[in-house]
């Protein structure tokens, strides 16, 4: 498994490069202290691939400004963020499917949201080998435990949870308890039910979606029975929720720490991690190269 974290996609948002540094080595500690093993799989960071920029650039010559234009993501951006409307963004599902298959990758563990970015690296690879006559590129399949896709959604009441969707929007594992509850507090509910077992509007279903995933199944059969005999109290379910919330991510926020703060760990790791990638990669972009007629005379 290639596992990587995205510095190249940030750039879209213009972050400063303290910012920028300091975010790579957060998320690095993170997903060291979540499990990932650099042991059993490939942990590096996006710019160390360089052939990644250069299959990103061959794949843009194979896609068309109006299936690039129709991206879900890309409409939402330029809605959120009309003043930085750039061609990163237009080009981001570009620069993912070259992400996906620089190494040639099967299965891809995505959530909900990237279904439609996956559809359209598959889309890419297709063309690629039609243009060119080959079956080179496999097309990706989304990856998942479950039977379905996950989205995990955010505490605004829409959407999904991320920190590119603000930070009032999503809890980090590395969020101290106080920090959490506020967050939580903030989230947004609506009045109450007022009729007994009625469908619950999304900005509701979005609590209890995330009570699903660190509560017990007694809690949340609780806050559902409570919900539907319209006596629910949404300050309970949050005060409830965010004490869940802050048990779930307890053991993980101390080895972030550790991890974050061990700088010859992170330099072996990510320097191992560079050197594998860099090897599928590469032969990756030499045979493309290739296949497209770019040869040395």
């Amino acid at each position: 498994m290639f596992l990587f974290i995205a510095d190249y996609h940030s750039l879209t948002t213009h972050p400063h490069p303290a910012n920028l540094h300091q975010t790579v080595r957060q998320v690095v500690a993170e997903y060291l202290a979540c499990g990932i093993d650099p042991e059993q799989c490939t942990l590096y960071i996006q710019s160390d691939l360089p052939e990644t920029a250069e299959l990103y650039l061959f794949l843009n010559m194979l896609s068309y400004v109006g299936e690039l234009e129709r991206s879900t993501s890309f409409k939402d951006k330029i809605r959120k963020h009309a003043d930085n409307v750039n061609a990163g963004l237009l080009t981001y599902p570009v620069l993912m499917a070259s992400d996906i298959i620089i190494h040639r990758a099967h299965k891809v563990p995505v959530g909900k949201d990237q279904e439609q970015h996956l559809e359209m690296t598959r889309t890419f690879a297709s063309r690629f080998n039609r243009l060119y006559e080959v079956e080179y590129f496999p097309e990706p399949v989304a990856f998942n435990f479950s039977d379905k896709l996950v989205k995990v959604p955010g505490l605004d009441g829409s959407g999904k949870m991320g920190k590119s969707e603000g930070e009032g929007n999503a809890v980090f594992l590395v969020d101290e308890p106080e920090v959490i509850r506020k967050k939580v507090m903030k989230a947004v509910t609506d009045s109450g039910p007022t009729q007994q077992n009625q469908e619950k509007p999304e900005v509701i279903q979005n609590l209890f979606t995330l009570l699903k995933l660190v509560a017990a199944n007694d809690t949340v059969q609780h806050f559902e029975t409570v919900y539907n005999n319209c006596t629910i109290r949404y300050g309970d379910l949050k005060k409830q929720l965010a004490e869940d919330m802050i048990n779930f991510t307890a053991p993980f926020r101390e080895r972030v720490k550790d991890y974050y703060n061990d700088t010859n760990r992170l330099h072996k790791v990510l320097s191992q991690g560079a050197e594998k990638a860099r090897a599928s990669g590469g032969k990756t972009v030499k045979e493309v190269r290739e296949i497209i007629g770019i040869r040395k005379f």
